[in-house]
């Protein structure tokens, strides 16, 4: 618990000033009361109004379209997560003998946990918990021959999707007018309605869509800021009683090796944009020269520190001073791979200097031997070589500038960047760990400063600030890299900053089994409703954060907020974030799924997690929102832009059965063959990452590419997506 107490003041300090700000316009007037207190109609006709009451539009039309159902009509939920511990009940092992909570009230094993406790009260509904603790994906597959004995079930988009068009699922979208919630917030975002399209003919949709935050960046770059400190700052040269020698040099320059390159950034303040320039003539490339060091002798870690320095003075033409870490750690950060190879090399030839020990690891994952963390590592490829695909919603597809939908697997520029990779691995620049899977995690790198950075989601690393770093140290997302990337402004592509990893509708959701509720109206209304309700302000409130006794309320009831993403949003309790800590180490994610049973569906508000990230991470976040709002770091849209280069793929394309069938018999490719990102699987950009090209029919990029389109159905499968995609742009079309 070392610092929380401290990290909680500074955190409660901040949260009441911003609300302190906000207050003196009035602020989210949010009552803590439930919807049916807030104006439910209550009985007509002797049957009570189940829900929170419709919004007015239209008198006769809403009447008609309002959903009804008995007080207390079961749900049948076979809902959750990835595990019994992310249901909505509380599993053995967290309840153990009886668990008390922020809100005063004592759970026990088989209990619903508080948000579902509060969605029965709401709506008054009764939930029976069918759950197996199973992915979404496997979830489903346990249920999709028994379909009559549940009524909501977890799936992934696509199998929800495939087995809605075979008639096994309501077709939600039947049902709009009377859940007028879902329906705003389709028509409001555009590109979540064609995510979740399942049939281009009807519009059908058969899942309500999940989002782990929406319209933000999702993973980004993390390093160990002291260390860069330590290595690049400061007047004269760099010194040290002791360092390792380079490896030899085998990754050679991805940027050029001479000219200028101009770059925007952001100023260091983040106030306005402005241009620099990589000047290649007068700094040349530092990888290259770096090279040719290496091979006219050995070169230590001193040298490669010194080497590197000058670089960044002459190349930047003294822009960053004496803080030359700024180049890769500031707000005014303009660092790219060949760039970042030096640091690593300098980071990996200095561990006496930077932890006292003799090794220390350069790049890694958050756990080396499970496949679901490893696939970051060419997910971060992917950014750091201007490849698109290998961080897509959906597979590894992308919008090319041609409108088309094209496949990273069988791009040869992706295997190109595993090759680079694979590169860095032979110079131990990636950790050994992530080699030989010896079950290394975050913390422990971390914890021991043995690692310096890895690609993943803010909060949750950067909470490591608080809990395993010490006093001077400092763990940060930073910037994302410059890159070339070829989004059809330039035929010789754009030196910019691209990220793929954007938010948007996630792979899972929830849907409703047609033989589950039957011809029983009031089951099916239940289900709509509690949808609707989900997307309700309300809603979307108690799935983020849970019952109210979660959050701070003033004396009249309402609501204590702050400003997140221009949006007065609710703060959390004081007894939430002592909470937060002691059962899930600072871990929101963890603590909402696990404890509150909140972030399990729907659309989950970053707001929460926001008030839980360390000041480290705020500040790196920070940095990164900046520069998005000003434009240096460009992403995916979530709608069909005019440069269809931009255009987010769907997280699911509106395939039939007979084409679904026909991908699924591409084995190779799917979810389960040679490109997995599931925890026991295994993957090819991985493998090609430690190893380089071993396995028969993939010599080669080239060969490679050729194998997946040609001998591994790629063709054809890229074919039946197209079809797809364009049904659906043709739809789009229809709802202009």
């Amino acid at each position: 618990m070392r610092k929380i107490k401290a990290f909680l003041a500074v955190l409660s300090a901040a949260a009441m000033l911003t609300v302190t700000m906000v207050g003196c316009g009035g602020g989210l007037d949010v009552p803590t009361n439930t919807p049916a207190q807030q104006g439910q109609q209550g009985q007509q006709g002797g049957e009570q109004q189940g829900g929170e009451q419709q919004g007015q539009q239209g008198g006769e039309q809403q009447q008609a379209a309002e959903l009804t159902y008995a007080d207390g009509t079961v749900l049948r939920m076979a809902t959750g997560y990835n595990s019994k511990k992310t249901g909505l009940t509380f599993d053995p092992d967290t309840a153990g003998e009886g668990i008390t909570l922020a809100d005063g009230k004592t759970y026990h094993t088989g209990d619903f946990k508080p948000t579902w406790v509060e969605v029965m009260n709401i709506l008054n509904i009764k939930i029976e918990d069918k759950y197996q603790g199973n992915s979404a994906n496997n979830e489903f597959d346990y249920w999709k021959e028994q379909m009559g004995s549940i009524d909501v079930l977890s799936g992934t988009a696509s199998k929800l999707t495939e087995y809605g068009e075979a008639g096994s699922l309501v077709n939600i979208a039947e049902y709009l007018d009377s859940m007028p919630n879902f329906k705003a917030y389709l028509e409001a975002n555009p590109i979540v309605r064609l995510s979740i399209t399942g049939n281009t003919s009807n519009g059908a949709i058969y899942f309500s869509p999940y989002f782990d935050g929406v319209n933000d960046i999702e993973r980004m770059p993390l390093m160990r800021v002291d260390m860069v400190q330590k290595l690049l700052d400061g007047e004269g040269e760099f010194k040290a009683d002791a360092s390792k020698n380079l490896a030899a040099a085998a990754y050679e320059p991805y940027m050029p090796t001479s000219g200028k390159i101009s770059v925007d950034v952001v100023k260091l303040d983040g106030s306005a944009v402005e241009t620099i320039a990589k000047d290649y003539d007068k700094a040349g490339n530092i990888v290259a020269k770096m090279n040719d060091a290496l091979k006219a002798g050995a070169v230590d870690g001193v040298t490669a520190v010194n080497m590197l320095r000058t670089y960044i003075d002459e190349a930047y033409n003294g822009y960053y001073g004496t803080e030359r870490s700024n180049l890769f750690v500031g707000q005014n950060a303009a660092w790219d791979v060949d760039e970042l190879v030096a640091l690593l090399r300098c980071v990996v030839a200095n561990p006496q200097t930077l932890n006292g020990t003799d090794t220390i690891q350069g790049l890694f994952t958050r756990q080396d031997d499970n496949n679901q963390r490893r696939v970051d590592m060419f997910r971060f490829a992917g950014t750091l070589f201007g490849v698109r695909g290998l961080e897509s919603r959906q597979d590894y597809l992308y919008v090319g500038t041609d409108g088309a939908l094209h496949d990273a697997r069988q791009d040869k520029e992706a295997y190109e960047a595993m090759e680079k990779m694979n590169a860095m691995v032979d110079e131990g620049l990636i950790s050994k760990a992530f080699v030989d899977m010896s079950g290394e995690k975050t913390e422990t790198y971390l914890q021991n400063d043995l690692g310096f950075m890895h690609y993943d989601y803010n909060q949750t690393q950067t909470i490591y600030n608080e809990t395993l770093l010490q006093e001077g140290e400092k763990y940060m997302a930073v910037m994302v890299p410059v890159a070339r990337w070829y989004d059809g402004t330039d035929e010789n592509g754009v030196y910019m900053r691209f990220t793929e990893s954007w938010r948007s509708v996630k792979t899972d959701g929830w849907g409703i089994s047609k033989a589950g509720v039957g011809s029983d109206t009031n089951k099916l209304n239940a289900a709509l409703k509690l949808i609707d309700y989900a997307f309700s302000e309300k809603g979307q409130i108690l799935m983020s954060y849970g019952p109210d006794a979660f959050i701070k309320t003033k004396a009249d009831g309402s609501y204590e907020t702050f400003i997140f993403n221009g949006k007065e949003m609710p703060v959390i309790a004081d007894a939430t974030y002592e909470e937060l800590w002691s059962k899930a180490n600072g871990n929101y994610t963890n603590y909402a799924r696990q404890y509150l049973g909140s972030t399990l569906s729907f659309a989950k508000s970053q707001a929460f997690e926001y008030q839980c990230t360390s000041a480290a991470g705020k500040e790196g976040a920070g940095n990164i929102s900046t520069a998005i709002g000003l434009g240096t770091i460009k992403h995916p849209e979530l709608a069909v832009t005019e440069n269809s280069w931009y255009t987010s793929v769907p997280t699911i394309l509106p395939t039939t059965k007979v084409e679904n069938d026909t991908i699924n018999g591409y084995t190779e490719l799917s979810a389960n063959g040679k490109f997995s990102s599931s925890k026991g699987g295994e993957n090819i950009f991985v493998n090609m990452i430690v190893a380089g090209y071993t396995e028969e029919g993939l010599g080669s990029a080239e060969a490679a590419a050729k194998t997946v389109t040609e001998s591994w159905g790629g063709a054809q499968y890229l074919a039946l997506k197209q079809n797809a995609w364009s049904r659906l742009l043709t739809y789009y079309k229809s709802l202009q």
